[in-house]
């Protein structure tokens, strides 16, 4: 009877002791359930910014001219076309501009089509009957760098006097740009970083490791357009024109957030 009672008490224990491991699992399962379809908690964080400037004067300036040129015989609107460029060409070199610094940036040919004029005194009459070859038109562009600013205006007159039927685009830059736009950059990551070890102080935080990163800027490039008529090509401008430059600003501005603890 005794090892009855033994034997009994050995099981109402294991039972209790299943029935614990049990209710433990069940638990922990049903916490486990809120956690379903959340995300974790976001580590804290701060966002600081800083901005770089770096103030400069152009060094470089650029320009592009065409030259036109039409005829019947292509070959005549070529040659001729070839004539002038050659012609402007020499005379850029002969002005300092080097030859790396000159290159074609276009090159086109097509027909020019009429059609047989009518005319009216009473309303305007729209045009009709069998259009014509007026002409072939070959247009050659050329892209031209200036590393001497001073003589910008003396090369924009000359080449208008040689020929060239149109000069546009006339925009001032920075010949090493890249390099002041890193400048600033730095200036800006300087001044981010410094934010942030003051902040992360005033907070009574430690600065774990950056998060991201963003970058923006201002890095400016500021042109004019010029046309040939000004410089002595049907017009009275004798006098080659005085190009201020002035000074500009690369500006950088970054943004970076830090994980903190």
């Amino acid at each position: 009877m005794f090892e009855d009672q033994k034997i009994k008490k050995s099981v109402i224990i294991t039972l209790a002791l299943l029935s614990l491991f049990l209710l433990a699992e069940t638990v922990g399962e049903v916490k486990s359930y809120r956690y379903i379809g959340s995300y974790p908690s976001s580590p804290s964080s701060i966002n600081v910014s800083g901005k770089g400037e770096v103030v400069g004067i152009p060094d470089i300036a650029t320009f592009s001219f065409s030259v036109t040129e039409e005829s019947l015989v292509v070959s005549e609107a070529q040659t001729e076309s070839a004539r002038k460029v050659n012609a402007i060409l020499d005379y850029l070199k002969q002005n300092g501009v080097a030859e790396k610094d000159i290159k074609t940036s276009g090159y086109n040919i097509y027909p020019r089509y009429e059609y047989p004029a009518i005319s009216s005194a009473y309303y305007p009459v729209p045009p009709s009957g069998k259009q014509t070859l007026a002409a072939y038109v070959v247009t050659q562009s050329v892209a031209v760098k200036i590393r001497d600013l001073g003589s910008a205006g003396k090369l924009l007159g000359g080449i208008g006097e040689l020929g060239a039927t149109d000069i546009s685009g006339l925009s001032f830059d920075f010949d090493k740009r890249d390099e002041l736009i890193k400048e600033a950059r730095d200036k800006a990551i300087k001044e981010a970083r410094e934010e942030a070890a003051k902040l992360a102080k005033a907070l009574g935080v430690q600065l774990v490791r950056i998060t991201s990163y963003s970058e923006g800027g201002y890095y400016p490039m500021y042109g004019k357009t010029m046309m040939a008529e000004a410089y002595g090509r049907g017009g009275d401008m004798a006098v080659a024109p005085e190009i201020p430059v002035g000074e500009d600003k690369i500006t950088s501005n970054v943004t970076i957030m830090y994980e903190v603890k």
